[in-house]
């Protein structure tokens, strides 16, 4: 079975076509473009190159937020459609999750965070025995970064905390001034994720469904103008 996955949730760009344990082909970039304008040609390159046609796929897996509105949306529209076209299966995968997959095999706890601006992170903590699937210690979420290192300080006691992402370059100042020598800081090339590690995981949940009018998109907050007009209206707001 094949499976065409993607990641356009954040700042990089990946694409990947899997087939059981073997990647036939991943593209990954991680510049400031276009993700609506390239991702089609990304996914017609890598499936010529692969000698895939779209009814060889049993499924699409998409990296499913949380991470930039627009990206995320992007990603997850395409997937859908794709997968609606075709009436395969769609898998969504945390993009916190793909990014924390990279650190399959470390000991302590893994911790994958993306800046959400005003101090705040999308994050959320994993842990992983050899090289097994992840587990997840502490539910994703948004939140105050200096609340969210207390926490863990107290969570992994002495054990070591894995920090993951590209906005590392962001507030590794701060993780260090408040976890000092028990932070650690995953190199450059374990930062982005892997369009590869999202197929994978979708290939192990095609039994499950996932139909595309089912699979929606993690934001974990409210798009900026949406929480302006809720506010500006707050009864609009009020389920009875």
């Amino acid at each position: 079975m094949r499976v065409l996955a993607m990641d356009t949730s954040n700042l990089v760009l990946s694409v990947a076509v899997v087939e059981e344990d073997r990647i036939l082909a991943e593209l990954t970039t991680n510049q400031q473009k276009n993700h609506s304008v390239r991702l089609m040609d990304a996914i017609s390159e890598l499936m010529d190159e692969t000698g895939t046609l779209p009814e060889q796929l049993a499924g699409i897996g998409v990296a499913k937020g949380p991470g930039s509105y627009t990206g995320v949306r992007i990603g997850v529209a395409t997937a859908k459609s794709m997968a609606w076209s075709l009436q395969i299966p769609v898998i969504g995968v945390s993009s916190l999750e793909a990014v924390a997959m990279n650190a399959r095999g470390f000991s302590g706890l893994i911790v994958p965070l993306f800046d959400a601006r005003r101090g705040q992170v999308y994050t959320g903590a994993f842990r992983t025995k050899d090289w097994a699937e992840l587990s997840v210690v502490a539910e994703e979420r948004l939140v105050l970064l200096r609340d969210w290192l207390a926490s863990l300080k107290e969570q992994a006691g002495n054990e070591r905390v894995l920090f993951m992402g590209e906005d590392l370059r962001i507030h590794r100042e701060t993780i260090a001034e408040q976890l000092g020598e028990q932070a650690l800081f995953a190199p450059a090339t374990h930062n982005h994720p892997r369009a590869a590690h999202i197929g994978l995981a979708a290939l192990g949940k095609l039994a499950e469904g996932g139909h595309p009018h089912e699979m929606v998109p993690e934001y974990l907050q409210l798009a900026e103008a949406e929480a302006k007009w809720l506010a500006q209206n707050p009864a609009c707001g009020v389920k009875e």
